[in-house]
């Protein structure tokens, strides 16, 4: 009898393997279900967010300033650095600048500045096609304010504008240029017994290699180019001030002032907020946006698109542990 029962409990007997595959069968559809569940649950949720993003986009001004029908002071923010890859672009600058002059209601221009600067080339830009705007519209004018910082190429932007306003404590100047030339480890590889191994094609290729003793003719190059990018910064901030500027031998070293020194260079006109040089100069105390900014939907489909790649690739087993956050 206990042989018997022996038997049929022999886990390698065909009918127990047969349950075992049955039941390894059914927890592999019950996995595939819930991924194909959770998948379907993101593919559904999507589309309602994308029929709710046309829906809002549609209900937003498709431009700066739109639709504005009574007389304001328009507004354009230059916000961080200054460079082709931020927000604080040339092209996103000038393209509100543009509107803001354009826009048949505006008064006059503000531009709030809060940046450190940046490329002297995306600031240059800007510079220049302020001085078209100013000359094509010259009933207009363009005010300047400077909140928290406005130096280097946020300064060469400010002075193109007809007034600079800041705060006693703003942070204003650094009338220079400056070029990274990382590292001299030439030294220390001699100490180590470690020999530099280059293969190039042009001289002075591997000029600012920070592996490589500095040659005197690259440095002279260097500061030459430098030298000639400083100049025409100087001469754009002396054509913006004009006789604004004290004759001080520091202005254009690259120092940096506050907003009550600045004031005393003839960096700045006057102290003032956007809000009050809107209500107190201009005259014109309804301020209207026209900074160009990325798009609300745009931005919430850039992170949804990848939480939402992400959490499928989990779901569905196809995700190796890499993890984009």
């Amino acid at each position: 009898m206990s042989e018997n029962q022996n038997n049929d409990s022999n886990p390698s007997k065909p009918e127990w393997q047969l349950i075992e595959k049955l039941l390894q069968s059914a927890q592999s559809e019950k996995k595939s279900t819930r991924r194909w569940g959770i998948f379907f649950k993101l593919l559904t949720f999507s589309y309602l967010f994308f029929i709710l993003a046309i829906f809002v986009s549609k209900q937003m001004p498709s431009a700066p300033g739109a639709g504005v029908n009574e007389g304001h002071t328009a507004l354009v923010d230059v916000h961080g650095v200054i460079s082709e890859a931020e927000d604080a672009s040339a092209d996103n600058i000038t393209s509100g600048l543009r509107a803001a002059f354009e826009a048949e209601n505006s008064k006059s221009i503000i531009m709030r500045i809060n940046s450190p600067g940046g490329s002297p080339v995306q600031s240059d830009y800007v510079f220049n096609e302020i001085q078209r705007l100013k000359e094509k519209h010259p009933e207009k004018k363009l005010y300047a304010v400077i909140t928290d910082v406005g130096a280097s190429g946020a300064y060469y932007i400010a002075a193109a504008a007809d007034e600079i306003y800041a705060n006693p404590s703003s942070i204003v100047g650094s009338i220079g240029v400056i070029m990274g030339g990382g590292f001299g480890f030439e030294g220390l590889m001699g100490k180590l017994g470690v020999e530099r191994r280059t293969v190039k094609a042009g001289a002075h290729k591997d000029l600012l290699d920070p592996f490589s003793p500095v040659k005197g003719f690259q440095q002279k190059h260097m500061q030459s180019m430098l030298d000639g990018v400083h100049e025409e910064f100087i001469n754009s901030v002396k054509s913006g001030r004009g006789d604004r500027l004290k004759d001080d031998p520091l202005l254009f070293t690259g120092l940096f002032w506050n907003g009550r020194d600045a004031l005393e260079l003839g960096l700045v006109d006057a102290f003032g907020s956007a809000g009050y040089v809107a209500r107190e100069i201009i005259e014109v105390e309804k301020i209207v946006d026209y900074t160009v900014r990325p798009s609300p939907v745009d931005a919430i489909f850039d992170r949804l698109g990848v939480s939402i790649g992400g959490t499928i690739a989990q779901q569905l087993g196809l995700s190796s542990g890499f993890k984009m956050e």
